[in-house]
């Protein structure tokens, strides 16, 4: 699986954003799907997931209520909608797919990635 992240750029607090990360392949519904970010000197943190079939879906507690993970299975994509930006969100944000099994939560599962799309907000 190939996962090309796209959506990034620069918001004001308060602002929304709508990242994408467009799968290649043709089994994109078995694979659950996460976002994490990073920034400079921090280790990959959680921020959401959800299953293949997209009904159960996992938010990291501080973005919960702000963020939204979403997928659209016929366009093998998935979404992350970020409402009510906070400069503290400025990342790097991936994308990221695991088969079913263990943890959402931990990067070390996930199987593949996306580049990363830069999200910055500004005070």
């Amino acid at each position: 699986v190939q996962l090309q992240a796209s959506g990034g750029g620069v918001v004001q607090a308060g602002g929304s954003l709508r990242l994408s990360c467009a799968a290649s392949g043709r089994t994109f519904s078995r694979y659950h799907m996460g976002w994490f970010r990073q920034t400079p000197g921090s280790e990959r943190e959680f921020v959401a997931a959800i299953d293949g079939r997209g009904g159960s879906t996992y938010y990291s507690g501080s973005m919960k209520g702000r963020f939204a993970i979403s997928r659209d299975n016929a366009k093998n994509t998935v979404y992350l909608q970020m409402n009510n930006l906070e400069p503290e969100d400025t990342a790097v944000y991936f994308c990221a797919a695991k088969v079913p099994g263990g943890t959402y939560f931990s990067p070390n599962r996930y199987d593949y990635w996306g580049q990363g799309t830069l999200v910055t907000v500004s005070s």
